[in-house]
């Protein structure tokens, strides 16, 4: 229970005194290329033009929700834990495995990012 509560302290605490009412600073050439790719708010974390309800019941957003649940899922199998428990627990402990392993998800994130990404963007 206090751990719960924690949480939600922690959340409301980080909402009423870290959050940064500046707009998010993108670079212009990224902002240009996801523009080529159709992708045209930037005005969120997420852009709306991909993360949106009306996207996850279409033939794009299906393709980006379930190839990325299937890409993490396969990833962190396969890797036998998650980016953050071998890059932040496993590099800490200088295990070679987890440096493997990040170095193959960092990897992964290139690809995912100039070639799957805009692959989807353009169904």
């Amino acid at each position: 229970m206090f751990f719960v509560a924690g949480i939600l302290l922690g959340g409301i605490l980080t909402v009423l005194f870290l959050s940064n009412p500046e707009p998010i600073q993108i670079n212009p050439k990224t902002v240009a290329q996801l523009q080529d790719l159709g992708v045209k708010d930037f005005n969120h974390l997420m852009p709306s033009d991909i993360f949106n309800w009306q996207n996850l019941l279409s033939l794009r957003g299906l393709a980006f929700f379930i190839t990325g649940g299937f890409l993490v899922g396969f990833g962190t199998r396969y890797a036998g834990g998650c980016t953050s428990g071998h890059a932040i627990m496993g590099l800490s402990n200088l295990q070679w495995p987890s440096l493997v392993a990040t170095i193959c998800f960092m990897i992964g994130g290139f690809i995912s990012a100039w070639f799957i990404v805009p692959l989807l963007l353009k169904l």
